[in-house]
């Protein structure tokens, strides 16, 4: 038994006193215990955390076009008050707008196409898309529309006078009809510039007029002191050219003569080709000339070899030059070419007028034989022609497709002279002399007519194109405007060199002019350049790129490659072994046959 001393001894006051139980202690040690656990679930974690992010960026790799179809049909659009968009997703475009901004077709992708080319491809494609949708969608902003004359029951539009119409409209457009009276130097010929905005007048007697139509502002009036056989506005309304009796001259806004152009004499006619900075003329001495008026350089002289050039035209979509001839032929010309393009017998008579349309599409003419046709000039075929009793002297297409015609001193406007039959004009007005000149204002209602007795401007409802393009012809900009706007067609300009019959030639690869190229090379060479390369093994680590293994690498190589020919030379023989089987086969069926005359054979 123990002695009371010896218990006190083992059991010490120390270990006696217990530490009180805290739970922050507790939650300590609980932390601890899931440390020592945690360390060996960190391979699992870390693996987990990888496959997290692959699926993350797999994600993240489907493409925009994906997404937004996936959210267009999961996604449903919420009000503030938390009740579903009734109508979800964007507004549908109705197909005949968006056909309306069509820009290309899709290409055709073969099967050698690489990944990166067409990655490359379908990025356009979306990106072309968007732009017609969007196209499709702003064009709801866009709200003028060209409205036509409609007459009551029974009535026909072409009785409406002229007063009758500026009466009924409002006062702006009523001041666009009025009559200059220039008896004196008369008859005129009339040119309005891109913008619709200025007026230029030349009479035959050598009077020259510049005047801001609108405003009814004069800015210079001149006598040359000689004829006058045609008027043109260049670039911009600071600049324009008379063709005079002798030679061609340049002036400016102020009346001042800019230049004297001796090479061009004896001028007839002209036209200006606004992107190419090309001014074309026709002469009395059967020359088409070119000046290219931002270097003041002649860039071609044609010799037609056709007399007198005094019927000229300009087709907007190519830049091609069209020229009528007293033979009744009609030819197409370029700067690039001695020769014409085209030549098209349209008359049994000379031709008169003619006039293109701004899609390059259509073609009239007018011809001594007193008929009215028109051309389909894709094709180079006549789609219908009209007999009018005196002949058209002048013709002039609007930008919205509408015809006026000359005859004497009446001038009659027709309404889809090329989809349909026209029985009657859509317009008619008599002026006080013989009609001279014919010009659609762009942009505008009105229709210059430069006549014996002076000018007339005539109201002719859905004749201007209602929506202007502000970048390229603005007819409300400022000086400053018009100077940027001037520096920038320069550096736009395109060169002569690329006026063709088809403009989209451009972008196509001529293979015949290739391989004659590449041929010439070769015999200049010795040698194929672009014939298949040696085969030189690639250098290898680790002892695979000794002699004997780079040996029968390259015997590989070329047993492929003898393989492939002896292919190409058995299928050959094949061809050539069947097409003989074949021959022999025709020659036994027709020994076999029979003939009448056998039985004169011994």
């Amino acid at each position: 038994m123990a002695s009371p001393g010896d218990a006190t001894l083992d059991t010490s006051h120390v270990g006696k006193n217990k530490v009180p139980a805290r739970y922050w202690l507790e939650l300590q040690k609980e932390g601890k215990d899931e440390a020592e656990v945690g360390k060996d679930a960190e391979p699992s974690r870390k693996r987990l955390r990888r496959k997290e992010k692959k699926k993350e960026k797999m994600k993240e790799k489907k493409t925009q076009k994906a997404k937004k179809m996936k959210q267009e049909d999961t996604l449903v659009k919420q009000t503030i008050s938390g009740k579903s968009d009734p109508f979800p997703g964007p507004a549908p475009i109705s197909q005949d707008r968006v056909r309306k901004f069509k820009r290309k077709t899709k290409t055709k992708r073969s099967g050698s196409v690489g990944n990166k080319l067409r990655d490359v491809i379908s990025r356009s494609e979306e990106a072309s898309e968007m732009a017609q949708k969007q196209s499709a969608r702003f064009d709801l902003l866009l709200p003028e529309d060209a409205g036509f004359l409609e007459g009551d029951e029974d009535e026909d539009t072409c009785t409406i006078s002229q007063e009758d119409i500026a009466d009924a409209v409002d006062i702006t457009s009523g001041a666009k009809y009025f009559n200059l009276k220039l008896s004196q130097f008369g008859p005129y010929r009339v040119d309005y510039s891109k913008t619709g905005r200025h007026l230029l007048l030349g009479g035959r007697r050598g009077h020259v007029a510049c005047v801001d139509w609108q405003s009814k502002q004069l800015m210079c009036e001149i006598n040359v002191m000689e004829s006058v056989n045609d008027v043109k506005w260049l670039h911009s309304e600071a600049m324009y050219a008379v063709a005079q009796k002798k030679w061609l001259y340049i002036y400016d806004t102020n009346g001042i003569e800019l230049h004297c152009i001796r090479k061009f004499n004896d001028v007839l006619r002209m036209q200006f080709l606004p992107y190419h900075f090309l001014l074309a003329t026709a002469s009395a001495t059967s020359f088409l000339q070119y000046l290219d008026v931002s270097v003041g350089k002649e860039v071609a002289a044609i010799c037609t070899k056709t007399g007198r050039l005094d019927v000229m035209c300009q087709n907007p979509h190519n830049a091609i030059v069209h020229l009528g001839h007293h033979n009744g032929t009609v030819t197409l010309w370029s700067p690039n070419q001695k020769e014409a393009l085209v030549k098209m017998l349209c008359h049994q008579g000379g031709v008169r007028s003619i006039a293109v349309d701004k899609t390059g599409t259509y073609m009239v003419t007018s011809g001594m034989d007193k008929k009215l046709k028109v051309f389909d000039i894709r094709t180079f075929k006549p789609l219908n022609s009209y007999f009018l009793p005196a002949g058209s002297s002048c013709l002039s297409l609007s930008q919205k497709g509408l015809l006026s015609a000359a005859t004497g001193d009446v001038v009659q406007v027709y309404r889809d002279v090329w989809s349909t039959t026209v029985t009657k004009p859509y317009m008619a007005h008599r002026v006080r002399g013989t009609v001279w000149g014919l010009h659609f204002c762009p942009f505008e209602d009105v229709l210059g007519v430069g006549h014996g007795d002076g000018f007339t401007s005539m109201l002719v409802p859905g004749a201007g194109e209602p929506n202007f393009d502000g970048l390229d012809a603005n007819p409300y900009r400022s000086a400053k405007q018009r100077q940027e706007w001037e520096v920038k067609a320069l550096l736009e300009k395109i060169q002569p060199e690329l006026i063709s019959l088809d403009p989209h030639e451009l972008g196509q690869v001529d293979n015949a002019a290739f391989e004659q190229r590449h041929q010439d090379r070769v015999q200049a060479l010795g040698f194929d350049p672009l014939a298949k390369a040696k085969f030189i093994p690639k250098y290898k680590k680790k002892g695979r790129s000794s002699a004997g293994s780079v040996e029968r690498r390259k015997k590989q190589v070329a047993h492929e490659d003898q393989r492939d020919v002896i292919r190409e030379t058995m299928e050959d023989k094949m061809k050539i072994e069947e097409e003989r089987r074949q021959r022999e086969k025709k020659a036994a069926v027709l020994s076999g046959q029979k003939s009448a005359l056998d039985r004169f054979k011994k």
